[in-house]
């Protein structure tokens, strides 16, 4: 019983990106032992079927089908690829925020599976029938990175340096080529969703505007149901006259700290974080904690 306390201690401590990561992980697993145990295939259920119809009998798929992968590789390769993406974005955004990028470009890239598979005719799309795999939602955090921060480097391997935006291109190109030689067209069909709605979400971004603030609320609002509710009473304090109007001292700070955050992150986008100076690389790692 302890070591599970221990486990459950350790999970509670992570970001929201290593609990998505664990979840897909213990997913995989479980998926796996009943398919091999019980002979049955329970994914069936929570995958994305390429017919419209079926997948109006199960709605929830449009989102659950991106926790279920066909294959070890095919896991190993997504969390590896959304744990470096985590590591970037969520010491310069809000972590939610990053999550309703993954989220929603998953939905994005089913929405954009299903419009395809049901309009373009069998003999030119050649899907599996279904659609599983998170890779569409690591597509918009990854189209998301390189368009906001476009000269943003990561060190890869220690040995050499690589901006976002470039690799961004070279994955572009190969799910491109991957597509037009035939091979899981459906699962790049997603791709692409998810490359144009980590585009849509960057660039208004830039412009001032979140386009998943309203997605971020509903989900809030769906896991408060989850919530025990607290037993303590809510006191109403009246307003005394020496009170100042409009923000608290709280509020104050919190908007003087995102501010400055978003002067960073312009700067970011546009000369690279290694512009930085050594104050603001601390302050935006200090931001990311909080």
């Amino acid at each position: 019983m302890s070591n599970f306390n221990d486990l459950k201690y350790k999970y509670n401590n992570l970001d929201l990106f290593g609990k998505t990561i664990v979840v897909n992980s213990i997913i995989f697993v479980l998926s796996f032992l009943i398919n091999v145990l019980l002979k049955w295939d329970v994914a069936q259920y929570f995958v994305l079927p390429s017919n419209f119809m079926d997948a109006i009998l199960q709605p929830w798929s449009i989102l659950t089908y991106g926790f279920f992968h066909s294959g070890f590789w095919h896991i190993l390769f997504n969390m590896l690829l959304l744990f470096y993406l985590a590591r970037v974005t969520t010491n310069l955004f809000r972590p939610k925020m990053m999550l309703n990028v993954f989220l929603l470009g998953i939905i994005f890239g089913g929405l954009a599976y299903l419009v395809v598979a049901n309009i373009l005719p069998t003999n030119f799309l050649r899907t599996r029938g279904v659609l599983l795999g998170s890779s569409a939602g690591v597509s918009a955090l990854l189209m998301f990175v390189a368009v906001y921060m476009p000269e943003t480097q990561i060190r890869l391997f220690n040995a050499f340096t690589v901006k976002w935006k470039h690799i961004a291109m070279v994955f572009v190109a190969y799910d491109i080529f991957r597509f037009f030689l035939g091979f899981n067209q459906g699962g790049y069909v997603a791709h692409f969703g998810g490359y144009l709605f980590g585009y849509l979400y960057a660039s208004n971004l830039l412009k001032g505007k979140d386009i998943g603030s309203g997605f971020e609320r509903m989900m809030d609002g769906l896991f408060s149901w989850f919530k025990p509710k607290s037993k303590l009473k809510t006191v109403h304090r009246k307003k005394g006259k020496s009170g100042y109007t409009g923000k608290t001292k709280q509020e104050f700070d919190a908007f003087n700290k995102q501010k400055k955050i978003d002067m960073i992150l312009d700067k970011i986008s546009k000369s690279g974080y290694d512009s930085l100076t050594s104050e603001e690389k601390e302050f935006l790692f200090k931001a990311g904690k909080d």
